[in-house]
């Protein structure tokens, strides 16, 4: 007796979640420019920051180590940075606009970091500032770069690391003479030591209400 067997396909069900869609939350923005327009006016103003330091070699402390930072608030205001404080000035009201802010007034508060050989700033925010930046007047083979920390608290606690969505990473930025950046005053930042006999140059600043 020849036996028969009946067999039956089912057809696949649609992917239910076809229409999965991705969304990123909390996106923080960063500014970067080079200032090449200003580069022959560099080794002047480098000039400037070692006759400052030969003046006033206590360096003012802060979150700078081995190395020397200017207890002089208002560096950009100097007759001899009109044209740096200019352009920050420009980038920094750019900048404001894009976050909504663009009839903000503000006034600039500015200092010199100079980084010595094994120099480095230690992870520190510039609380209450509507922005803060860094300008690179000289940057060495060597020098180390300006990290952000993952500005998200909670996640830390995450088992994932990495630049993949959901993780946590640092971001190092890896800066050249002439660069300028600009970054939300709350964002955790820090700078890695620096390895050459040349001194790494930065002019630092925060754009505060008035």
């Amino acid at each position: 007796m020849e036996e028969k067997f009946k067999m039956t396909y089912r057809v696949a069900d649609a992917d239910p979640v076809s229409s999965l869609t991705s969304y990123d939350l909390f996106p923080t923005r960063i500014w970067q420019a080079h200032l090449d327009a200003l580069s022959g006016r560099f080794a002047e103003w480098e000039r400037w920051v070692h006759a400052q330091r030969a003046a006033s070699p206590a360096p003012a402390g802060r979150t700078n180590r081995r190395g020397w930072n200017s207890k002089d608030m208002t560096v950009l205001e100097h007759p001899v940075f009109a044209e740096l404080r200019q352009s920050v000035r420009l980038a920094c009201a750019r900048a404001l606009a894009e976050m909504g802010r663009g009839e903000q007034p503000f006034e600039l508060q500015s200092w010199v970091n100079l980084h010595d050989r094994g120099g480095f700033n230690f992870l520190h925010l510039h609380e209450g500032s509507l922005l803060s930046g860094s300008f690179y007047l000289k940057v060495p083979a060597g020098s180390g770069d300006l990290v952000f920390r993952d500005p998200r608290p909670g996640v830390i606690h995450s088992a994932m690391k990495g630049s993949f969505p959901n993780s946590h990473c640092d971001i190092n930025l890896h800066p050249s003479t002439g660069l300028l950046v600009l970054f939300p005053c709350w964002m955790e930042h820090f700078v890695e030591p620096h390895h050459s006999e040349e001194p790494r140059i930065c002019l630092a600043f925060n754009a505060n209400p008035p």
